[in-house]
């Protein structure tokens, strides 16, 4: 905001041109006047005198009232007389006493003092008008000091008319008394207004909420209220321009401070896809606290309503809002015609950027493809990428190249169905630096049920840990433009992304299981039944079946009904605040119901997925001579003497695996271990589900039954 101008300096320094002269102490004026007569307040009366002839007392009774009526007028408009004088009260500026000679007739001074009230509430006010002149006081104060202006000027004109009755010889002291009856109580209720306007500073937004409860609490008197109704019109006149600028354009004309919304420059809208904590579309426009009364139930329409504006404003999209003479903010009467107004912008602008992001930006388009790829929904791409990409993939994350895996995913997209997708173009791909749980544990604003330190700590503890490598912390990403950022934020495709890794290393660990079992199907065919094959070949389906249904219920349990329940919602939108709403709605429960927010549950999957991992590949590292049963290329034109041959071979080099003391070991203890922790999952899964529904389906598809069995 630019500064306030200054305010010219001749205006401060020359009292006579703004009414300041009664206030000013009668040696002051001399002292600025080097080599001059020293003024004295007496210079301004009419005769000037002094001396024994000048005591009004001196003079009949008749006398006396012709005199004092002269001083009266013009100690009605701030200035002394011959016989009334004006002192200024220390320590208030603005605050003036009249007082009138002693020796005048005691009737005479009792109606005099009378009309002095009169007299000092013309001259505070008179100085607020001035002081509240100067441009640092908003637009608000000069509105209500030119409003005042103007009642003074009707003020003034009374006092001229008063005089010109009094120079015809038809005005007495009552007389002058009674006409000033009217202005009295007028000019009294605006000298209350003035004194708190003083003492509390206020301006913008606090000069309109007084100016309103000062016209409520005169309901008894008609009159001063309308003066005080008509003051808030022409003093909120200003503020109502700044309000239309901002629910029919978003822009803040607002050059003093005064309005109640705040613009945050430094937040810029590259931060919502950059920074995970982006406060863009909460911080940059915001409301401020002294909020009009009259417009504080629709306070936050009216914040809205701007910020949709300028959402379309920086799309380069020319919003045409169809202005009235019904849409224009005329007053905040009971009529309460300017809440339609503003209810009609709100109405306009919310349709048109969700008409806008629905239609030009393909939000919905978007959203799906989000789902296609960081949700595993297209399984041809992932197969076919996790194939490729299987070497890569292996090595640890410093030594990954982020450049080949993404020549990787793009050639993974081009050669399945989803080369067909427009937006796969803007897929990505990205390796982080820690696993899952450490990095749900940097995440503080995830509403955990336990403290995060945990997941950190049985990351840590895990038994037998296995190297994290590219499979446990490769990500995809997705290239968001604005004004779609606004819906898919950092944060909501960082949410993606966790559940993305869920899933993806469930496959991995599904893969190495496939491969596992792939192993042992060469015993099946030599027919070799011994204990530890046999033991062997039961884990490895049940832990094929633990993944398997893990991958289910995620997919078709969660992610599937969830997002189908987020795409019906989102058809009956009618704001982009509840696009933003329902989608984070939607991300929050999956991340919740996928277990990422229930750390004791997901710290025993993944030690289950751990133990599972293990075991693939020590069958791979064990039995490394044994060939995957796979249907062989081979022609009939070869020898069926090498073909039994290979199978002898084979079948001692099986029956030597089946025999191996440490293979047997190894298949007992993590039968063992697998067991246990299955086991172990069910009492936490049965004591989770009474407040968490959800898991109880979780539970049937991991364990097969219901977990109350």
């Amino acid at each position: 905001m630019d500064p306030a101008p200054a305010t010219p300096h001749w205006n401060l320094e020359r009292p006579y041109l703004t009414g300041r002269f009664h206030q000013e102490a009668k040696l002051a004026a001399a002292a600025q006047m080097t080599g001059s007569k020293p003024y004295s307040l007496d210079s301004f009366s009419r005769g000037g005198g002094g001396g024994a002839g000048s005591v009004i007392g001196s003079y009949a009774v008749s006398v006396q009232e012709l005199l004092v009526i002269d001083d009266l007028l013009s100690a009605l408009v701030g200035i002394e007389g011959r016989y009334i004088s004006i002192k200024r009260v220390r320590g208030k500026e603005g605050y003036v006493v009249f007082q009138i000679d002693s020796s005048m007739d005691l009737a005479l001074q009792e109606l005099t003092r009378r009309i002095f009230p009169l007299c000092e509430d013309f001259v505070l006010v008179s100085h607020f008008v001035e002081s509240r002149s100067h441009f640092k006081n908003g637009l608000v104060n000069h509105a209500l000091a030119a409003a005042l202006r103007a009642f003074l000027l009707d003020y003034q004109a009374m006092v001229a008319q008063l005089e010109h009755q009094f120079r015809l010889g038809r005005l007495s002291v009552q007389g002058l008394w009674f006409f000033c009856q009217r202005m009295m109580s007028s000019l009294n209720a605006l000298t209350v207004l003035v004194e708190k306007a003083i003492s509390n500073n206020t301006s913008g937004s606090a000069t309109l909420n007084l100016l309103q409860s000062q016209a409520k609490a005169m309901a008894g008197d008609s009159a001063v209220r309308s003066l005080l109704e008509k003051m808030t019109e022409c003093a909120s006149a200003a503020y109502l321009r700044m309000l239309e600028r901002w629910v029919y354009e978003g822009v803040i004309d607002d050059p003093y401070g005064e309005f109640f919304i705040a613009e945050n420059k430094s937040l810029q809208k590259e931060s919502l896809t950059q920074d995970y904590d982006a406060k863009y579309w909460q911080q940059r426009y915001s409301l401020k606290d002294g909020i009009p009364s009259f417009l504080t139930n629709v306070a936050a329409t009216i914040l809205t309503t701007g910020k949709y504006l300028n959402v379309m404003r920086e799309c380069g999209h020319n919003v045409q809002v169809s202005l009235s003479e019904n849409s224009k903010l005329m007053g905040f009467g009971s009529n309460h015609q300017y809440l339609e107004c503003i209810k009609s912008a709100y109405d306009f602008a919310s349709g048109e950027l969700l008409t806008l992001m629905k239609d030009k930006y393909d939000l919905i388009g978007k959203l799906r493809s989000l789902k296609r790829y960081l949700l595993l929904d297209q399984g041809d791409f992932l197969v076919h990428f996790m194939d490729i990409a299987r070497e890569e993939l292996t090595k640890k994350p410093e030594e990954i190249s982020v450049e080949k895996l993404q020549s990787l995913v793009d050639i993974a997209l081009r050669s399945t169905a989803a080369a067909s997708d427009p937006s796969h173009e803007d897929l990505t791909c990205c390796v982080e630096r820690s696993s899952l749980l450490k990095k749900l544990s940097t995440l503080k604003d995830l509403d955990c049920a336990y403290p995060s330190d945990k997941l950190a700590a049985a990351d840590v503890d895990q038994p037998m840990p296995l190297s994290v490598t590219g499979l446990e912390t490769f990500c995809l990403s997705y290239k968001v433009q604005w004004p779609l950022s606004l819906v898919i934020s950092r944060k909501a495709l960082t949410k993606y992304q966790l559940i993305f890794r869920l899933l993806f290393h469930c496959k991995h660990v599904s893969r190495q299981l496939c491969t596992a079992w792939q192993i042992q199907q060469g015993f099946r065919s030599v027919k070799i039944l011994g204990t530890p094959v046999l033991r062997s070949s039961i884990l490895c389906r049940n832990m094929l079946k633990f993944v398997n249904s893990l991958l289910h219920y995620l997919t078709f349990e969660v992610l599937e009904p969830n997002w189908h329940l987020m795409h019906d919602r989102l058809q009956t939108a009618r704001s982009i605040d509840e696009v933003i709403q329902i989608h984070d709605f939607f991300l929050q429960k999956c991340l919740k119901e996928c277990l990422l927010l229930l750390p004791e549950l997901l710290v025993k999957v993944e030690k289950l997925k751990s133990l599972c991992l293990q075991y693939a590949t020590s069958i791979q590292l064990l039995i490394p001579s044994i060939d995957v049963a796979k249907p062989e290329n081979t022609s009939k034109s070869r020898m069926p003497r090498s073909r039994v041959k290979k199978s002898e071979n084979r079948g001692q080099q099986l029956k030597l695996a089946s025999e191996n003391v440490v293979m047997s070991e190894s298949i007992m203890k993590f039968e063992a271990e697998f067991n246990s922790e299955l086991q172990s999952l069910v009492p936490t899964l049965s004591n989770s589900s009474q407040a968490e529904p959800y898991l109880t389906h979780l539970g049937q598809c991991i364990l097969g039954v219901g977990i109350d069995q």
